[in-house]
């Protein structure tokens, strides 16, 4: 597939925003004192608006996108134009109310469900696509929420340690998000390995219904590229995609553990606060794999270019 950046920047920032505020929802019902608040509350809140304006950027009519939300008995992605204005309505109630001293419990759990609601709608979108084996599969689902819990405490720590850096919490969290992005890479893994291993269900056999074995494609049929070309195949090289691939494993799962442990080790928070930033490059980069990775049985026809 070929990925707009704007629906990479989308998924990435709505995942870290969302495993944030759960996060801070979490230590909230535990009874866990947290500095600075409000202000990291308004944070959390204002990346769930940017990722918000991020959605629009590749429709081709913004002005209708409220069209979306009519089929939400059957589409995820209705659901989840549903469930996003919700989710983001509850995170700015309990910045406002948290802002002006008033009662917040209340709003605690129905914020961490109404996130696992978008988690999961924002998942399925793809995990529904079954002619899309990478996708169609439960780790889908897993490697989103797995991803957004990680990313969000380790934007917790980068925040914290930016303002509130003489906080007990800093350092309590370290073993928290360690242990949330390790959990993350090894679903990331497990995922990665299985994709690689995949039997395609559809071959040049099946869909020209030539039974020769040794069948090989020489012309899509037409002289020049067409929609098909551009949108369902990413057209970059097998190199390219190894830069790519690594990339995603240095800079989202090896490099943020490294800078947790060294901050955790030395109490030094300049490698805390490097670690959010360097983390969502990596990110950019599994979600640009995630997309670019999966084949579109249409490809079988469209991808080769004479």
């Amino acid at each position: 597939m070929h990925p707009a950046f704007s629906v990479i920047s989308f998924t990435t920032l709505l995942g870290a925003a969302q495993g944030l505020l759960v996060s801070l929802a979490a230590l909230q019902l535990f009874g866990i004192s947290i500095p600075a608040l409000p202000i990291l509350l308004g944070i959390g809140t204002a990346l769930l608006i940017v990722s918000l304006g991020a959605s629009f950027l590749h429709l081709g009519h913004p002005e209708r996108a409220w069209r979306a939300a009519a089929m939400w008995r059957t589409s995820w992605l209705s659901r989840e134009v549903i469930v996003l204005p919700v989710f983001i309505s509850l995170a700015s109630a309990w910045t406002v109310l948290e802002s002006t001293g008033q009662e917040t419990r209340w709003i605690l759990m129905p914020l961490v469900l109404v996130s696992l609601v978008l988690w999961l709608c924002t998942a399925m979108i793809y995990a529904c696509l079954r002619f899309i084996q990478e996708w169609a599969h439960p780790f889908t689902l897993i490697n989103y929420l797995a991803l957004g819990v990680a990313s969000g405490l380790v934007l917790l720590i980068s925040l914290l340690a930016l303002i509130a850096n003489d906080s007990p919490l800093t350092a309590q969290l370290h073993p928290w998000a360690i242990g949330a992005t390790l959990i993350a890479l090894i679903f990331r893994h497990m995922s990665s390995v299985r994709n690689r291993n995949i039997k395609p269900k559809s071959s040049l056999q099946t869909a020209t219904g030539i039974r020769q074995p040794q069948l090989t494609q020489r012309s899509m049929g037409m002289s020049a590229g067409a929609f098909n070309t551009r949108e369902f195949f990413h057209g970059k090289t097998a190199l390219f995609l190894r830069y790519v691939k690594s990339i995603m494993w240095g800079l989202c799962f090896a490099m943020p553990l490294v800078l947790l442990l060294l901050s955790f080790a030395t109490n030094n928070s300049i490698f805390s606060v490097l670690a959010f930033p360097i983390q969502y490059i990596g990110l950019l980069a599994e979600r640009w794999l995630f997309f670019a990775q999966a084949r579109h049985p249409q490809n079988l026809y469209y991808q080769t270019v004479s």
